[in-house]
């Protein structure tokens, strides 16, 4: 057994104090480490930003193509004699389909909200554009006709002249 001196006291001291620290060399890499991978994640804030925002336009768009398919399709069961009592915000379409030559274009607000005139030009408060194109049946007898519903956003941008920022589109049988 070693003697409780004050040499080896502190002897025994020195060797505590030099395995319970960590050197300047190793705190200076820790820390180098964490700022890289720290780094890392900052840039990729903006692009998992973007992609949320993408994301987000493409969900209330695909919100007014749903509200759009169900109006055209509660629109073509109503009996005859009550066209009055087709409600909604697209009321104005009822029946337009079937005898439409031109598409119709209708602007929505970022809530999936109707807004401004249809084909009239984009209203201030329009984030959407929607467009639907109606095919008459290919042939006499067929009941069933088709729409092309293409959603795309800004609503100021007019796809046909130009590139709009997104866009979602289907297309949907319509049965007379």
């Amino acid at each position: 057994m070693i003697p409780l001196t004050f040499p080896n006291l502190l002897a025994r001291q020195r060797s505590q104090l030099q395995t319970a620290a960590f050197s300047l060399v190793e705190v200076t890499l820790a820390l180098g480490v964490a700022a890289f991978c720290l780094v890392a994640v900052l840039g990729l804030m903006p692009t998992a930003l973007k992609t949320q925002q993408a994301s987000t336009k493409e969900t209330t768009a695909n919100q007014i193509i749903s509200q759009i398919l169900a109006d055209l399709r509660a629109d073509v069961r109503l009996p005859p004699g009550q066209a009055s009592h087709a409600g909604g915000e697209w009321a104005n379409l009822h029946g337009h389909w079937r005898d439409a030559a031109v598409p119709d274009t209708l602007y929505f607000t970022n809530e999936a909200k109707q807004t401004g005139t249809i084909n009239g030009s984009p209203p201030a408060d329009g984030v959407f554009r929607a467009k639907i194109t109606y095919y008459t049946p290919p042939t006499p007898g067929y009941t069933t006709s088709l729409a092309h519903i293409r959603v795309t956003w800004p609503a100021q941008v007019d796809p046909s002249t130009s590139v709009p920022a997104g866009s979602v589109e289907t297309f949907v049988a319509v049965n007379r």
